[in-house]
């Protein structure tokens, strides 16, 4: 039994279109689900704004589901997976040992504190991520196998940051605040305390839109190749990469990226700026330099293009307060059926 699988058999999972309150974190994972070449989200944030949480949902919508977490003292060999020599030698052929990179193809890669491991393994993990490849090498001989997945990691700024050059190689980025809203904290709590009391029967009404969303990362992720980037999107990718001063090209391929993982989720026909202004500021969060301006109306873009991917409930349940793993209950509630998301004017700064 997988990971995953056992801790779905130990407690029930909060679905993700039950989420309320986190649109930009919703949207960011969703783009990374259709698109896991993007190379992965970090998540900044105080505990209890439902960054676990999320990510656990998120890999029910993926192919196998499965959620996979790295611990902070874990090894390379543990991660990548160890080749063994002495049955390459005897028996001519090369036995691998799965490691987490293995387990994690097709679902999430969860890491929280990412900040606090050793910066090699972020490197490796990163390189994984992007790639979709795993490549094992031992004197030697060496052994490659897919590796798919949704990387989300989490950490907290005061324990530390990551060096700018790991920073860079997280495609998305966003920063979590703590619930101010007195009627939002009030639907946390019902809702956590309904989700307690009977979490199946929240599954249930849940299921029906967890089945669609699912259904609808599957059609996006069909859809990417059909996708073709314009020289319309091309420039308003470079104008807001200079502006933001960012280093080298990463951002603009992420962000070209995203852009076409957002038109396909929207089940668009083209790529166009309206599409890259959504996600520019999940892109740019973490590259921008400081003496950089920022674009009028960005710093809201998350939310609003979070807005336009993520489920819509019709009456805020919750969310949940604990965001450290194992608890999974988050925001919750009813929401309408699905329509196709339309395009929200942006936010003021």
């Amino acid at each position: 039994m997988t990971h995953s699988a056992h801790g779905a058999a130990m407690r029930p999972i909060f679905p993700f279109s039950a989420l309320v309150g986190q649109d930009a974190l919703q949207q960011a994972l969703l783009l990374a689900a259709v698109d896991p070449g993007i190379g992965g989200v970090l998540v900044t944030g105080p505990r209890g704004t439902a960054k676990s949480t999320a990510a656990r949902a998120l890999a029910e919508l993926l192919p196998h589901g499965q959620f996979v977490t790295l611990p902070l003292g874990a090894s390379e060999e543990q991660l990548t997976g160890t080749l063994d020599l002495g049955h390459v030698l005897q028996q001519g052929e090369v036995r691998f040992q799965p490691g987490l990179l293995a387990r994690a193809h097709d679902g999430v890669l969860y890491v929280d504190e990412v900040n606090l491991l050793p910066d090699p393994l972020v490197d490796q993990l990163l390189d994984v991520a992007a790639s979709g490849v795993n490549v094992v090498e031992r004197d030697g001989v060496s052994h490659q196998h897919p590796a798919r997945f949704v990387l989300v990691g989490t950490m907290n700024p005061e324990e530390g940051d990551l060096r700018p050059q790991l920073l860079d190689r997280f495609g998305l980025a966003l920063a979590l605040s703590n619930y101010e809203d007195p009627a939002a904290r009030q639907a946390i709590v019902r809702a956590r305390l309904a989700f307690d009391a009977d979490p199946n029967a929240f599954r249930a009404r849940m299921a029906q839109r967890q089945q669609a969303l699912a259904s609808q990362v599957g059609r996006a992720r069909g859809a990417l190749g059909a996708l073709a980037f314009g020289d319309d999107v091309h420039d308003r990718v470079s104008a807001l990469c200079l502006e933001a001063a960012v280093d080298g090209v990463r951002a603009d391929l992420v962000m070209l990226r995203a852009a076409r993982a957002l038109a396909a989720w929207q089940g668009a026909a083209d790529i166009d700026a309206s599409h890259v202004d959504a996600v520019a500021e999940l892109v740019l969060h973490h590259r921008r330099h400081a003496a950089a301006p920022q674009q009028a109306g960005q710093a809201g873009q998350a939310g609003q293009a979070g807005q336009a991917l993520a489920p819509q409930p019709q009456a805020a349940e919750a969310a949940d307060p604990w965001g450290a793993l194992p608890p999974q209950a988050s925001g919750m509630a009813e929401v309408k059926p699905l329509k196709p998301f339309g395009k929200l004017a942006p936010k003021k700064a």
